[in-house]
Parts: structure tokens; sequence; C-alpha cells
């Protein structure tokens, strides 16, 4: 009777110990991963799709915590090149010339299928083609793609580059710049331009990607790098499969996904958070088959544009750039 109970009882031992482990290792494989995320300025619609991802739980249920860290003084870009981020907001032309100086970034996602910046003047200043910025003042320090951009939107305007005056405008806000000291500026559409609607101002756009398809860049984009691709393609699955599924949730729900990007950040304008995302939301996936899609070929547009102005080396790779092997099917 006494082995029979010491068997027994051996064996509730054991049983009781397997319980045990198997409650260490359900709560180990339900801890949640660290992931950090690099806006490459202060919140807007450009990023709705993230602060979805948070406030509705896709990313804890992909078993991420992720950390949304605010612009700084070193870029989202070189954050994450160098480790220090994740994932990031980057440009896929700021992209390829990061690249072209050796570092290692990945677009992993479009956030936006086309170009939506371009050359905004206020109605009154008569700026509706190239040739009317002869003689005009434009808000920023021409660097060299800003002067290559303005280059190509001016050929065969029988206009010159050397006909345009420059003024650095720093973070002076556009439209104290544009009553003072300036007649045009690159603007996003999405943000600036509606804003500019709200204030009941008329503005003349002058849409890059209309002059030249190597100027439709992807813009915004989510990048990461070559080693994170490398170390743990789970891990960038995983992140863009519930950013993805974030931004999906904001084309077909704007107002909602607008709610939730205020709420994560309250001092943000609710009436242009609004009138922005109302805007934005169909022109996420655009004409695209699917969201966050990139396609070689235009790529290889951009990449034949900085080659003629002397952007990036002749014999840049385009496929090392970018990928689409983690989105959803």
């Amino acid at each position: 009777m006494r082995k029979k109970l010491f068997v027994l009882a051996s064996i509730l031992i054991l049983v009781l110990a397997g319980c045990g482990n198997n409650d260490e290792k359900s709560n180990e494989s339900n801890e949640l991963r660290k992931v950090s995320f690099a806006l490459d300025w202060m919140p807007n619609t450009n990023h709705t799709g993230i602060y979805v991802a948070k406030e509705k739980g896709y990313f804890e249920d992909a078993g991420l915590d992720v950390d949304i860290l605010l612009p700084g003084e070193v870029g989202s870009g070189q954050l994450v090149a160098t480790g220090k981020a994740d994932f990031g907001i980057n440009y896929q032309e700021s992209l390829m010339m990061a690249r072209n100086e050796g570092l290692p970034l990945v677009s992993v996602t479009a956030i936006m299928q086309h170009n939506t910046a371009g050359y905004a003047s206020p109605a009154e200043k008569n700026i509706t083609e190239p040739a009317d910025l002869a003689g005009k003042v434009y808000g920023a320090n021409l660097s060299p793609l800003g002067e290559a951009t303005m280059k190509t939107m001016m050929e065969g305007s029988g206009v010159g580059i050397e006909d345009i005056q420059s003024t650095n405008i720093g973070d002076s806000d556009f439209f104290v710049a544009i009553q003072r000291d300036i007649d045009f500026s690159l603007v996003f559409q999405g943000w600036t331009g509606i804003e500019a609607e709200i204030r009941d101002i008329d503005l003349n756009m002058m849409y890059l990607k209309d002059y030249a398809e190597g100027l439709d860049y992807y813009t915004p984009i989510i990048a990461t790098s070559e080693k994170l691709i490398e170390k743990d393609p789970a891990l960038v699955k995983d992140f863009i499969h519930a950013a993805v599924k974030g931004y999906e949730f904001a084309i077909e729900n704007p107002a909602e996904a607008a709610e939730i990007l205020m709420n994560q950040v309250p001092d943000l304008n609710e009436e242009l958070v609004m009138k922005s995302q109302e805007w934005l939301s169909p022109r996420y996936q655009d004409d695209a088959e699917r969201f966050g899609i990139q396609e070689k070929v235009r790529y290889e547009k951009v990449r034949d544009f900085m080659i003629e102005n002397d952007l990036i080396e002749a014999d840049f790779d385009v496929d090392k750039a970018f990928t689409n092997e983690f989105l959803p099917e």
C-alpha cells in the first residue's frame, strides 16, 4: 500500500510539475516583443495606420509591443539604418539616396501609391505652370535633389533654374511665409493643402508627378534594415501584416481612423485631421491591386531620373532597395 501511495504521489508531483512548466512556457510565449517605429515628422495622417494598429490591438495580436518614436535630431532613416529603430517612415527618393551612400535601408511597404507633393502658391500670384516661376522666390534652399526636381519640371518651359530665387524659411509656418517672404514652396496636399482649404486660402498646386514619371515617388514608405530582414524575417512579416491591417482599416473607415489618431495624439487639430484623412484614405492604395505594393518599373524610373542628375551611381541596384515579400497576399 505504501508503495502504491508513493508511486501515485510521484505521478502527481510529475503532473503538477509538468503543468507548471507548461504555464511557464505559455507565459514566455505570450510575452510581447518590443519593436520601435520612428516617425519622420510629427504625427499626422500619413501615420494613421500605425496608430490604428496600435489602438485596435493588431500589433498585440501579432505578439508585438510597438513603441512609436517621435522625430528628433537624428532622422528616421539614420535610426533604422543603425539599428536604433526597427522600422521607420521614409521616402523612396530619400531611401535610394541613402542606399547610394551605403545605408542598408529597404522599403517594405508603400504608404502612398503616388507622390502627392507639389509646388504650392497663393492663387493671386498666378503661378500655374513652370514658366510662371521666373522671378519668383522659392521657400527653401535648393538641395541637389530639389534642384534636380525643379530643373526636371521646368524642362521645355523656356525658364531656367537660374531665373528663380530661393530662401530658407526653416521651420517658419508656410502660411506666414507666403504672406511675407516667399511666392511658393513644396508641400504635401494631404496636409498643408487641406489646411489651406480650412483657412480659406486658395492655393495653386503643381504636382511633381504630373511633370515626369521619375518624380512620382512612393512617398511615404515604411523602411527597415537589411540586417533585420536577414536576422528576423518573421518579425518583419508580423509587423508589416499588422501595419497593413491598420492602413486597410483607415481606407475603409476614414472617420473612425481619424478619431483614433486624435485619441492617440490629442494636440492635433481635429478639423484638419478629419478632412485630411478623408482626402488621404482613398489615396493610400489608389490604383494599386493591394495596399503597400511597390513596382520595380517605378523604382527604375526614379533611378533613371537620379542617375541623369548625378544623385546616385549608375550601377544602383533597385532590386535591393525594396521588397514586397512581407506584404499579406
